[in-house]
């Protein structure tokens, strides 16, 4: 997930694709005795593999059946997983980092609470791109509250960019309103999202979730921390146990696409 939120990739005067890592962020994305090369994946360099074109995806169930066969006969999913968290959560502890997060989210979704059932001030920062004054208000009270209890930490806001240490080993990342386009139209879901990284990697997030519609609004709080798990509404929870494709309940974003425009 890091990997993907960090790199962008460009294409060279000859065709081939090149990884390219902002500076200013390799440090927290990389561990130090690394470079962004080294780290990349060596067939970064290697002819993509080739994927289905939209119409691949039929519009007839035939196609649907065709797919779920192919997935049906993959191998299965080893049992281990590599972890994508930090060990620890640093100097700060768990429960201490954890608090000040939740605490910054809950602001954060009080200002969006106010604003949910009233007129919305839009702005547009490009093409389907929405920005409202509650997005910008929600990042405020959420700076307060991070700022005020660690002043040396490097923060990333949606709309206000890098503020803070450089040098520290903490960075903060924020949306103050994730989802504006769902939030501007009254359409469920969107949510308040914070995330801490500790030298490179996750150590705890929150995410505060509006749920329900107009004039019925109610929030859920989804919160973790390296090695404490995760919790929604302070009740644990994890993920289903079914391995098995057919088994679950899915939704190809793509194929029902098709589905729609080719009947």
């Amino acid at each position: 997930v890091v990997y993907r939120i960090a790199y962008t990739h460009r294409r060279s005067a000859a065709g081939g694709v090149k990884p390219f890592l902002s500076a200013p962020m390799a440090r927290y994305l990389l561990p130090s005795t690394t470079t962004a090369a080294s780290s990349f994946p060596r067939n970064a360099r290697a002819s993509p593999a080739p994927i289905l074109a939209p119409r691949a995806l039929a519009s007839r169930s035939k196609h649907a059946r065709a797919i779920m066969a192919v997935a049906s006969d993959q191998p299965a999913a080893p049992s281990k997983y590599p972890k994508m968290a930090a060990p620890t959560t640093g100097p700060v502890p768990a429960d201490e980092l954890l608090g000040v997060i939740q605490a910054a989210a809950k602001a954060g979704a009080e200002v969006v609470m106010e604003a949910v059932n009233k007129p919305r001030n839009i702005q547009y920062k490009g093409v389907a791109d929405l920005v409202t004054d509650t997005d910008k208000l929600s990042e405020s009270v959420i700076l307060e509250v991070v700022t005020k209890n660690f002043k040396d930490h490097l923060i990333l806001g949606e709309e206000g960019g890098l503020i803070g240490d450089s040098l520290s080993e903490y960075l903060w990342c924020i949306d103050p309103l994730d989802g504006t386009t769902n939030f501007a139209h009254g359409y469920p879901s969107f949510s308040v999202s914070i995330g801490v990284l500790f030298r490179g990697k996750p150590a705890a997030a929150t995410v505060v979730e509006f749920c329900g519609g107009p004039m019925c609004w109610n929030t859920r709080t989804i919160s973790a921390s390296s090695g404490k798990g995760a919790y929604c509404n302070g009740q644990k929870i994890h993920v289903s146990p079914t391995e098995k494709v057919w088994n679950n309940l899915f939704w190809l974003l793509g194929l029902d696409m098709n589905m729609m425009m080719h009947g």
